[in-house]
């Protein structure tokens, strides 16, 4: 059974801690344990929920960035930008975006947009 969840006080605190599967069928005969860590469970869906996490966590130590005041603008293609949004809407920061317009980045537009982003789509190269 799995343990009772706590509970965080902003969704950043629930990036990472993510769960890890042993691959069973997948590695028969194989001599080591072989697991899996299941980032997809981050709560943006990825891996780049810890980069957008430590990003930011990172430019606040240093005193670079404050929530109300700073605005953040990042060139993303994909899940950075989906996690950074996130984030960036967690501490209220105002955010940013240029993304490419291609047909398969109507559903990361559309992500970034309900967590505040603003998005400046761009043509393809």
């Amino acid at each position: 059974t799995m343990p009772m969840a706590s509970i965080s006080c902003n969704i950043t605190e629930a990036v990472g801690g993510t769960p890890m599967v042993t691959l069973n069928r997948v590695t028969t005969g194989c001599l080591a344990r072989v697991v899996a860590k299941l980032e997809s469970k981050n709560p943006g869906g990825s891996v780049k929920d810890r980069i957008a996490v430590n990003m930011i966590a990172a430019a606040e130590a240093q005193g670079l960035i404050e929530p109300g005041k700073t605005t953040l603008i990042e060139a993303t293609s994909g899940n950075t930008g989906v996690g950074l949004a996130m984030v960036a809407a967690a501490k209220g920061y105002t955010l940013v975006l240029t993304m490419p317009r291609t047909p398969n980045m109507t559903e990361r537009y559309m992500l970034c947009r309900a967590y505040g982003a603003t998005v400046q789509l761009s043509d393809p190269a």
